[in-house]
């Protein structure tokens, strides 16, 4: 048997988390004064509505290893092999949290993946992970199939401000286009796990129509690429993308995800992305 775990940055739709049997851990929301699990104690509406009146920039904190201790406990008498799908290590400390859990329990198949990605791509993963688990793909094929798709993984996406991924603190190779003098609307990206600056644009229309062909340039028509489709509190133009990219690609049900508290926190409300494997 194989089990697959992530956390909440992956974006699992609660459809998939049962229908896949997933194992997700919460990440930690803390506003002001108070500590949330996220999509358990609290959700993205209720996120946005404390944002608003937050008196300080919320932070987060990767789940404790106990988090991953108290799942794991449960296999103490299966022949489980454990999979743990998680986000970059170099924008959180998810990987390192699963990781001391799993030395707790030597006599377990704990299997942590550093997937170097974050949000609809890490989705993507552990969907295909669960599906590939449950067509019978032994653990080994699945670890060798992630990590070769990981590579090619593209992400391109635009943020509102860049004030929350600067105070946050994972703003990466970004952080260039701090302090600029020019209105730009900075197309980003995730290299090698971190956030980078990929092109600039003069406006908002601009950089959202040069996203919709970097896509277009990249993607071989005909192969399986994977295509999705990320926001926060910006559904409209995520449909509008998703529209764009389906018609031209002639993709039918390009998936959308909703951004996570966690992932609003580091980069703000008003991100639009997309990601895709070539």
């Amino acid at each position: 048997m194989i089990q697959v775990v992530t956390d909440t940055t992956a974006v699992v739709s609660r459809e998939d988390i049962a229908k896949y049997n997933l194992i997700v851990i919460p990440q930690i929301i803390n506003i002001d004064e108070e500590t949330f699990l996220e999509g358990i104690e609290i959700d993205v509406p209720q996120f946005l509505a404390k944002l608003k009146t937050a008196k300080t920039l919320p932070k987060t904190a990767a789940p404790p290893p106990e988090l991953f201790a108290k799942e794991f406990a449960q296999f103490n008498d299966k022949n489980t092999t454990i999979l743990c799908i998680h986000p970059s290590s170099e924008v959180s400390g998810t990987v390192r949290s699963a990781t001391l859990a799993a030395q707790d329990f030597p006599h377990l198949d704990i299997r942590v993946i550093d997937t170097r990605l974050i949000a609809s791509p890490l989705a993507t993963l552990v969907l295909l992970a669960a599906q590939w688990a449950e067509s019978g793909v032994p653990a080994d094929e699945i670890v060798a199939r992630i990590y070769e798709m990981i590579p090619r993984c593209h992400i391109f996406f635009m943020v509102d401000t860049l004030e929350y991924l600067a105070k946050g603190g994972r703003i990466g190779g970004a952080a260039a286009l701090l302090g600029s003098v020019l209105q730009i609307k900075p197309i980003l990206t995730f290299r090698d796990g971190r956030v980078e600056a990929f092109e600039k644009e003069r406006t908002y229309k601009r950089a959202f129509e040069r996203m919709v062909t970097l896509t277009l340039e990249r993607i071989d028509q005909g192969k399986e690429c994977y295509l999705t489709v990320m926001h926060a509190g910006v559904e409209e133009q995520a449909h509008e993308l998703t529209h764009r990219l389906s018609t031209e690609l002639s993709i039918p049900n390009i998936p959308i995800y909703e951004m996570p508290p966690a992932i609003i926190t580091h980069a703000g409300p008003g991100i639009i992305g997309v990601a895709f494997f070539t």
